[in-house]
């Protein structure tokens, strides 16, 4: 960016700060204002970072701010605020723009910022620099706590953070060029930390448990110290080279030299290039051209092994969201110098401080009081710092913080988290990925250090691991861990590195897993597995079939037996009721609901011949359901009561189904008769290690192996030797070796064998051959084999492939398929063709009934398609219900229901009780919809009602909530809007803690007052007035819209309060997905909605009333000014009259005393009411009584007093 492109203000405040004359910077006397300025400026920066673009481009911090920060830090705010505007200014680009942006302009933009912060991190390499930071940091950690102040506090971590920031900031590799063992840019930042003695604060601050605060700071700013270097190498820095070393240098030199011959020796046996237009023509027979001939080779014969069809094509493109995932870590050797320096920080934090850090962060994170992720620099630190240790001078002291099970379940429980993230969070799949590779980085160092104990010479450190490994592998999570990341390996986000890993980690995970089994002999471990069990739905829920009667004859015979025993204790009137009760009062089932439970109890005493049982059943059960006498009447005779028994005994009662699975079918509609339920179970069983080495017997988990097989060129000798030991456990141990018949793989095979540097690969050259010469033995046999190759295989496959096809259905009886005979078949199909277009029965369970020899339904269904009868199994599955049609009469039947029950509070509950026909009830909701009884699902749901405590309010008032019902109850509101009001405070309540006072609508409306929305009630008022006219002018109704235009009402509709008002009103809330605003419902009546917009009236504006026709001191007015108010107040009452008349709450007929004492006989609470003359003659006459009573249960004529304008 030009310097001329900048902002004119931005411009005049850099020009404010200062000039550097030399080396010396001379600061403007406003230098102070314009640094603040700066930060105002970036504060309030756009979404393309234009100011922080522009001060890179005018290089503000190399030119003014670095010489403000060396060579005037006595100036403390100045130094302070430089501070401040450092951080800001080399905040990493991620951070700013939150994620690599895809849009060319942003992504032009954030390249930019990213040249800018490589450009500070360059300036800030010098010892100059840090020096300032190191001394100011040292002079404010000699501060005790006790003087130290708020400001100091944040000036450490200010500069905690600049430090961070300048080391975040990533290398350019293009423009440095740097080869190992050379100085970077990053390693002159090192050196300049080493030299200014800023590490040994950070040894200080990681150590000192004063300093607490800062421990994540201290450790991230050590993950981004170490960031390219590799653990292992550092702890042998200064050592001189060793002998692995040495080999592995002379291994790799010796392929090269191998290579090279190879390609010497092919070029001398080319011929030469003098004559190759005269090499002739070739006719290659058995290989075809684009036509139906022989192709026809141009060139020399020692070309023709190069050959391809290929040759001379555009390489496919790859699409990008396809692309394998790029190595973002790169490892490299930093200067001599620098990699001493770092040696020794690490050994001196392994000795003094790993072990504080590390429970500090632990306890940080499980506290939650760090940043989201910040637990992956914890994961760094024990991967790199637990390998240094075991690579330099194994002490399993020093890192005893990390090395327990506790850490094992983090580090697994934050792997399982990244990995169910990754498949979720398909966006920053790649994000989540790199997580998950540093929590598998952390769990391959724990399994190395553990195995490193094993071999301690000390006994206590050979117990200790002992014990780590018994729980280890005792726990399922572990074993199943690497099983699970195998399968889900994603190439497109995981890169090689995160394979590399996987594959050495389950290599050493195995190897300890079998040395421990054969150390212990036999081995316990924990196994959870889902049990699946199928459950009967009972539908009709009869008694045994030995039990019930078969017909008339029988019920006959059974009731002349007792009737003889309900003679005798018909008698007794003394019929002990104490031990018999007929609900259950644990049940969830309301008690009012469980009369149909109680008359089927009572008909199975009687079918068991208990019948004082049944009598004494029939008789409490009439005193706890007296209302419509079904159990008889309360003076019901002795011979009735037999009768009654009689006819119950004979009754085909409904049968409902059990609590249990009553309540499961409550929560979820359940169509299928058969439920499958997953329980899991946890038990123990002895280890079996090649039953545990079977699960890696699957094609995902080979074609993974494969995958990094195919990079066997740069993958190290170690990790060569992982990938062909998992293969030969496949193809030796299980022997499985058809499990690796695949064509890549040999091919694979073919360019290992043809290369000339297969001598160093000498164990994976064997393992080929060991493969090729299994498979070509195979295909002796089984000339399939060859087809075979071009498909990834299963288990099953393989042992088809070796043991012969069919082997699997006559391995054993118990998987040998069913034989049917010609007579069966034929039988089966005519029992289909006969019962395939039934109605209301199961094809197969007629089947089932009819056929001679046994079979089961999956037999039968199964054979059915194997027929061509039937397209698919699918075809079969079991519904809810049998029936498939309605019939006319059952419409009606479930109509008439639905109409005698609609006021109940479990409608849908009692017609499953009382229809004939049974139906899920998913069927009977559709059923409903479909015929237009009710509108939407949740007008069938049960509702349950509040017990209040009664209360008595004072003065014989009633409350608003009790005026409100009766209002709406004489104008006959339907009973669905109200039903769904409830239901729907019910779920708007649902998240509040149980025994909480529900409030009252009372309550409602005086909270709503005081809380200032006067306003929105007589909003709401008016709309209700409104609605009504229209509906009076126009003769027809429709649901009427709330909408608020102005911000008082919209904030009064969001309350929650508010709302509860509007639905004890019966204003219906809108639908959801469908509307936004609360309605005024259709079918409320223009008389309904003025009586519900006369009961709104706000107590202020009554209040004014109140205070006009109640005069303040009666005593001391004159006769004329009693006159005067006597006139007024008749005025106001005549006022009010003409309002509640317009609001029909008083009809013409009671203008006179009598109707006004029917009409006015209760008011809300809140309202202001007045007493008439009559009134008082009436409470004269009341107290002259014999009896006198409180003024507070006095029946007074009231008058309601409305205004709906203040002004009146």
């Amino acid at each position: 960016m030009d310097l001329y492109m900048m902002n004119c203000e931005l411009l005049a405040t850099c020009s404010a700060l200062g000039y550097l004359e030399g080396d010396t910077y001379h600061k403007e006397p406003d230098c102070l204002e314009s640094v603040k300025d700066l930060i105002r400026y970036l504060r309030h920066e756009d979404d393309t970072r234009d100011v922080r673009r522009q001060l890179g481009a005018a290089q503000i911090l190399q030119s003014d701010l670095l010489p403000m920060l060396t060579q005037h830090r006595q100036d403390k705010p100045l130094f302070d605020a430089v501070i401040r505007l450092m951080v800001n200014l080399t905040q990493p680009a991620l951070l700013c723009f939150g994620s690599v942006p895809k849009e060319p302009t942003f992504r032009r933009h954030f390249l930019q910022v990213l040249a800018y912060l490589q450009a500070y991190k360059e300036a800030f390499a010098s010892e100059k620099a840090f020096g300032v930071l190191s001394e100011t940091l040292y002079k404010l950690l000699q501060l005790g706590w006790e003087e130290r102040q708020e400001e100091d506090n944040l000036l450490i971590e200010r500069i905690l953070l600049l430090v961070r920031n300048i080391l975040h900031v990533p290398t350019d590799l293009d423009q440095e060029k740097r080869i190992d063992d050379d100085a970077s840019v990053h390693d002159q930042l090192l050196w300049a930390i080493h030299l200014s003695g800023l590490d040994d604060l950070l040894l200080f601050l990681a150590s000192s448990p004063a300093e607490q605060q800062w421990s994540l700071h201290v450790l991230e700013i050590v993950s981004l110290m170490f960031r390219d270097q590799n653990p292992e190498q550092l702890a042998g820095v200064g050592q001189g080279r060793l002998a692995q070393e040495r080999s592995t240098d002379v291994a790799e030199l010796e392929v090269l030299r191998q290579r090279e011959m190879a390609e010497k020796k092919t070029r001398a046996l080319q011929r030469g290039n003098r004559h190759s237009r005269f090499g002739g023509s070739y006719v290659v027979q058995g290989l075809k051209s684009i036509g139906e001939r022989d192709l026809i080779f141009h060139k020399g014969l020692h070309n023709l092994r190069n050959y391809s069809s290929d040759l001379g094509k555009q390489p496919r493109r790859v699409p990008k969201r396809r692309q394998a995932a790029r190595e973002l870590s790169i490892q490299r050797r930093s200067a001599l110098n620098v990699r001493l320096f770092l040696r020794d920080f690490c050994s001196e934090f392994l000795e003094n401080c790993y072990n504080r850090l590390m429970g500090s962060v632990k306890d940080h994170l499980l506290r939650e009081n760090a940043q989201q992720h910040d637990e992956t620099y914890y994961m760094w630190a024990l991967a790199f710092f637990m390998a240094f240790n075991r690579a330099a001078s194994f002490r399993p002291a020093l890192v005893s913080e990390t090395l327990s099970v506790r850490t094992f379940h983090f580090i697994e429980q934050n792997l399982t988290n990244y990995y169910e993230m990754m498949l979720t969070d398909r966006k920053e799949a790649a994000s989540w990925a790199r997580r998950m590779h540093l929590a598998l980085k952390a769990y391959q160092e724990l399994l190395a250090t553990v195995n490193e104990m094993d071999m301690s010479p000390d006994e206590a450190v050979r117990e200790s691991s002992r014990i780590i490994k018994n729980n280890i592998f005792y726990v399922m999570e572990y074993r199943e861990l690497f099983l699970a990341l195998f399968r889900k390996f994603d190439e497109r986000c995981q890169p090689r590195s995160f394979l590399r890993d996987l594959v050495e980690t389950t290599h050493l995970f195995l190897k300890m897993l079998e040395r421990f089994c054969r150390s212990r002999g036999n081995l316990v471990v924990q196994n959870k597995r889902k049990k699946r069990k199928k459950k009967k739905k009972v539908l009709d829920r009869p008694l045994a079939s030995g039990d019930v009667p078969s017909g008339a004859g029988e019920l006959e015979a059974m009731w002349l037996s007792l009737a003889e025993q309900l003679q005798c204790c018909a008698q007794d009137p003394e019929l002990s009721l104490g031990s018999v009760v007929p609900f259950d009062a644990a049940s969830e089932v309301p008690v009012e609901e469980q009369r149909a439970e109680a008359m089927v109890r009572i008909q199975d005493c009687l079918l068991a011949g208990q019948a004082p049982q049944a009598l004494a059943l029939l008789r409490s059960a009439r005193e706890v359901w007296p209302e419509g006498d079904v159990f008889g009447s309360q003076d019901i005779s002795a011979e009735e009561e037999i009768e009654l028994l009689k006819q119950i005994l004979g009754a085909p009662l409904p049968r409902q189904q059990g609590p249990e699975e009553q309540g499961a079918e409550e929560e979820e509609e359940e169509e299928e008769e058969e439920e499958e339920l997953q329980a899991v179970q946890v038990s123990e069983k002895e280890f079996n290690f090649l039953d545990y080495l079977k699960r890696f017997a699957s094609s995902t988990v080979v074609r993974a192996y494969v995958l990094l097989l195919r990079s066997y060129r740069q993958n190290s000798a170690h990790t060569n030797h992982c990938l062909v030991k998992m293969l030969h456990r496949l193809a030796h141990d299980l022997k499985m070796e058809a499990l690796l018949f695949q064509l890549s793989l040999f091919c694979l095979f073919n360019r290992l064998l043809s290369d000339p540097a297969a001598g160093a690969y000498q164990e994976l050259v064997t393992f080929a051959k060991y493969i090729l010469g299994k498979f070509f033995a195979l295909a002796a046999v089984n000339q399939k084999a060859f087809v075979e190759l071009l498909f990834w295989k299963n288990t099953a496959v393989v042992r088809e492939m070796t043991e012969g096809y069919g082997s699997l259905d006559g391995g054993s009886s118990s998987r040998r398929p069913p034989i049917w005979s010609p007579e069966e078949e034929a039988q089966l199909q005519e029992l289909y063709l006969a019962h395939r277009d039934v109605e209301g029965q199961d094809v197969v369970d007629v089947i089932l009934a009819q056929l001679k020899t046994p079979r089961t339904r999956k037999q039968v269904i199964h054979h059915l398609v194997r027929l061509g009868l039937a397209d698919s199994v699918k075809d079969f599955q079991r519904k809810g219900t049998h029936i498939v049609l309605w019939t006319e009469d059952q419409e009606l039947e479930l109509q008439r229901l639905f109409e005698e029950f609609q006021d109940s509070d479990d409608v849908l509950g009692h017609i499953m009780k009382n229809i004939t026909a049974r139906r899920s009830r998913a069927r009977i909701v559709d059923k409903l919809l479909a015929l237009g009884l009710v509108a939407e699902r949740r007008e069938l749901y049960k509702k349950r009602r509040k017990k209040l405590a009664p209360s008595s309010p004072p003065n014989g008032e009633e409350s608003w909530k009790d005026i409100c019902q009766e209002d709406l109850e004489e104008g006959n509101l339907p009973e669905e809007e109200s039903d769904e009001g409830e239901e729907k405070e019910e779920d708007s309540e649902t998240g509040q803690a149980q025994g909480s006072s529900v409030l009252s609508t009372e309550a409602l409306g005086q909270s709503l007052s005081q809380e200032g929305f006067s306003a929105p009630l007589l909003w709401l008022q008016n709309c209700l007035t409104r609605a009504a006219d229209d509906r009076e002018e126009d003769g027809c109704s429709q649901a009427v819209p709330l909408v608020p235009l102005t911000e008082e009402n919209e904030e009064a509709m969001e309350n929650e309060q508010f709302q509860r008002l509007l639905r004890k009103l019966g204003v219906r809330p809108p639908a959801s997905g469908q509307e936004t605003f609360w309605r005024i419902p259709a079918k409320l009546s223009p008389t309904q909605l003025r009586k519900i917009a006369a009961s709104l009236s706000q107590p202020e504006e009554e209040g004014k009333l109140q205070s006009r026709l109640e005069p303040t001191v009666p005593e001391e007015q004159g006769p004329e000014e009693e006159h005067q108010k006597e006139y007024r107040a008749q005025a106001l009452r005549a006022l009010l009259l003409a309002r509640r008349k317009k609001a029909g709450l008083e009809s013409p007929e009671g203008e006179g005393p009598a109707g006004e004492k029917e009409q006015l006989k209760m008011v809300p609470r809140k309202r202001q009411l007045l007493d008439s003359d009559e009134e008082q003659e009436e409470d004269k006459g009341r107290s002259k009584g014999p009896e006198s009573r409180a003024p507070e249960i006095q029946k007074k004529k009231r008058f309601q007093i409305e205004d709906e304008d203040e002004s009146d």
